[in-house]
């Protein structure tokens, strides 16, 4: 085996109605406005998305929305947000839905401030600077939420 080190400074808050935090969690790691990416309408139905609007509206944090991203993720939904991120000048993704919404929103940040392709990333280069993420997690399944 290889000896290495392994450092992922995650932070995870668990309970009920913890996503009403979204937005003092977005302040507390530098977010002056956000794009949110959800899935389905899963969320907009359970009242989710709104409130965790909401909670960015009360901490005068402007957010827009990109909505549409399904299972197993194509790229189409990952340029959009990268071209919404860069035209509205956003600082901070937050996923909000399971976990293609989590790794579409990790290629979105990726992308932003990127001058390439984002698939470069996956056909070798490293990420060297990304946009922060932060996850309303709606389905603890793949453990993207952890890296």
């Amino acid at each position: 085996m290889n000896n290495f080190t392994f450092h992922s400074p995650t932070e995870f808050i668990f309970g009920k109605a913890t996503e009403n935090q979204a937005g003092a969690l977005c302040k507390k790691y530098g977010a002056t406005k956000v794009l949110v990416v959800y899935g389905g309408q899963s969320a907009v139905k359970s009242g989710l998305l709104q409130r965790v609007i909401a909670s960015l509206d009360a901490e005068n944090i402007p957010s827009l929305q990109l909505g549409g991203i399904r299972p197993n993720p194509t790229d189409p939904k990952v340029y959009e947000g990268i071209e919404m991120a860069r035209a509205a000048g956003v600082d901070f993704v937050l996923a909000v839905g399971g976990g293609s919404t989590i790794d579409s929103s990790k290629a979105i940040a990726a992308g932003a401030v990127y001058e390439g392709d984002f698939w470069d990333y996956y056909m070798g280069k490293p990420v060297d600077k990304a946009l922060p993420i932060g996850t309303v997690l709606t389905i603890a399944a793949a453990g993207s939420e952890g890296s």
